[in-house]
């Protein structure tokens, strides 16, 4: 049970956070009289009018009139030390809730660095609405060379779905409605206003209901279902099937599909893969689990792969976790359904035997409902082969996590980690080498409840994503787990985390190192180089951000550390010294990243090494 927080922390003041705020309906008198409102009021109207839940960024001085509405308005907002924090921590709202959130960035260098989150967003498929300002309409587009000068537009066009130039605040409504639909359309993704500062000031007057405007009248919401025949091509490969696997991707729990999918594999006794965003669709003790995130995720996945006659991949869109030296697992002599509301993800990397261009959850229905309750002609020993060869990994594993020399082993670490955290927490894996071990040995019981960033795989993600997951479900504990590399990349957030009294708990794989980096340098080129990290005291910086810090160095330690954590009310870090060892699924994983290189070089003289 969490303990009242200390006197300290009771101080520091906390916005309403909760993802249930609503802003409260107007008397109808005062909507009847048309409303004259600021650009900045306007777009604060048109989030509401939305449910975004939450706002992120650095106060500056050109977003004085948007930040001014926000006040206004009771949106939630939390201030950053980054503004890539603040992207970061908005597609952890989108990625945990399936909500839209706001991130801001002043112009010039709050837009370079809201662009290094915005790509954990684009790469990830995570809708966010990304907010710059710039100079007055007079003084840009083209830009005259006043200070902070930047075109934000093309800076951020490649990292976001949509984006536009807002120099009329009367296109407010248009612009913003078209993001939104961009963003939460087919493929979710982030989209991008750049806001001319005199925009944001200047008046226009509304009509009483401009603002009354529901969600449905501007963007579908409806499931794109598949078509009859696909369905009905689907249905038949799936009665035609041995040995059938299933894979399940993001679009799988951003519809909600994980039901359904679950229901599917118990019909078909088929095993299935989650990708690393689709984490606990089916929990890691459920019968059809044999593992999760792809290649990292150990023996069974690659035999799952070789062995399957047919496979079921929904919205999975085949990325290098699913890759070898030969490319996609999936290959051309096997029959693949594959479900993706994206049609840029049907037929690339992998080649399907039937596409079904639809909402995950909508196709599973369908499909489930061409089907028998019973399917005859099943390889009955076929997922338990595969559960035997998992057993097999995960006692592999288990006696890794038994080394008690000194030195912590890092199996050893993350087995105490994911032994000890609560059954409601939720828990955000960041780092290298330490997102295969917790990957490995955190239990997982359902989906939105463990989070990491395969797409960018961007080192540092884990504290923003782990403060926005904690402001949107303030009565669960949430987790940080990391390497100490990764860490440093977004410490400063432990301000953020102390002032909005953000009670996350940090655990650090610290092994002094740039472990992956020097390994690599190791076995390539036998050579060290600039890989040490050795000397930093985590737990002392922690409490001097006011936060609640601790040196752990034996694994036995570990439940009682994190008890103290919580009890104390306050963020809290967990420096865990621990060695760099190669996890298991090392050799695999070097293995994607030779994908057509001994192709290339054996192309010409040009590419000899």
């Amino acid at each position: 049970m969490r303990r009242d927080p200390p006197a300290a922390a009771q101080a520091a003041t906390r916005p309403d956070l909760s993802p249930d705020h609503v802003p409260v309906r107007r008397l109808r008198s005062e909507r009847s009289r048309p409303l004259t409102l600021t650009g900045a009021q306007t777009l604060v109207r048109l989030l509401q009018a939305e449910g975004v839940p939450m706002a992120f960024g650095v106060v500056g001085g050109k977003l004085a009139p948007l930040l001014h509405a926000i006040a206004k308005s009771g949106l939630p907002f939390i201030g950053v030390r980054h503004e890539a924090a603040a992207a970061m921590m908005a597609a952890a709202v989108f990625a945990g809730t399936g909500r839209i959130a706001l991130a801001m960035g002043e112009m010039g260098p709050g837009g370079l660095n809201l662009a290094s989150g915005a790509g954990v967003a684009f790469n990830n498929h995570l809708a966010a609405l990304l907010i710059t300002t710039n100079q007055t309409r007079a003084a840009a587009y083209p830009h005259q060379g006043m200070f902070m000068d930047m075109d934000t537009h093309a800076v951020l066009a490649p990292l976001t779905k949509w984006n536009a130039v807002v120099s009329d605040p009367r296109r407010l409504p248009e612009l913003v409605r078209t993001a939104l639909r961009e963003a939460l359309s087919g493929r979710p993704g982030p989209v991008h206003l750049d806001i001319h500062q005199d925009v944001l000031g200047a008046s226009v007057t509304w009509q009483a209901d401009e603002f009354e405007l529901e969600p449905g009248h501007y963007r579908s919401l409806d499931r794109p279902r598949p078509s009859e025949a696909a369905v009905k091509g689907a249905a038949e490969l799936i009665r035609q099937a041995h040995r059938p696997l299933i894979v399940a991707g993001g679009g799988c729990v951003h519809a909600g599909a994980d039901g359904a999918l679950r229901e599917l594999a118990a019909r078909l006794g088929a095993p299935v893969i989650p990708t690393q965003m689709a984490l606990g669709v089916v929990a890691s003790d459920h019968p059809s689990f044999i593992g999760h995130g792809g290649l990292i995720a150990g023996d069974a996945i690659r035999a799952a792969f070789e062995g399957a006659d047919l496979i079921v991949a929904v919205g999975c869109r085949f990325s290098s976790w699913m890759w070898d030296e030969r490319g996609p697992f999936a290959r051309r002599h096997q029959a693949l359904v594959n479900i993706n509301i994206d049609p840029a993800a049907l037929g690339s990397p992998a080649l399907h035997t039937v596409a079904m261009q639809a909402d995950a959850r909508a196709a599973l229905d369908d499909l489930l409902a061409a089907l028998p309750a019973q399917l005859p002609g099943r390889d009955s020993g076929w997922l338990p082969r595969l559960r035997r060869v998992r057993a097999t990994y995960e006692r592999r594993l288990q006696q890794m996590a038994g080394d008690r020399t000194p030195t912590m082993h890092p199996a050893a670490l993350a087995q105490a980690v994911g032994l000890a955290l609560p059954a409601d927490a939720l828990a955000v894996y960041d780092g290298g080498h330490t997102t295969f071990w917790s990957n490995d040995l955190t239990p997982v019981h359902a989906a939105r409840t463990r989070f990491h960033d395969p797409g960018m795989s961007h080192l540092g993600f884990g504290l923003p994503y782990a403060l926005a997951l904690q402001a949107m479900h303030p009565d669960r504990p949430v987790f940080n787990l990391t390497g100490d590399g990764a860490f440093g990349f977004t410490m400063q957030e432990l301000d953020t985390a102390r002032r909005y009294r953000l009670p996350v708990v940090t655990i650090i794989h610290n092994n002094e190192s740039w472990g992956v980096i020097r390994q690599g340098q190791r076995m390539a080129l036998d050579f060290e180089f600039a890989t040490s990290l050795a000397g930093t005291d985590y737990a002392a910086i922690a409490r001097g951000f006011g936060c609640h810090g601790e040196v752990v160095v034996d694994a036995g330690e570990i439940p009682a550390a994190i008890e103290r954590a919580r009890a104390s009310g306050l963020p809290a870090v967990l420096d865990c010294r621990t060695k760099f060892l190669p996890h298991p699924a090392a050799p695999a994983f070097g293995s994607m990243n030779r994908y057509g290189f001994d192709a290339l070089t054996r192309s010409g003289p040009a590419f000899k090494t």
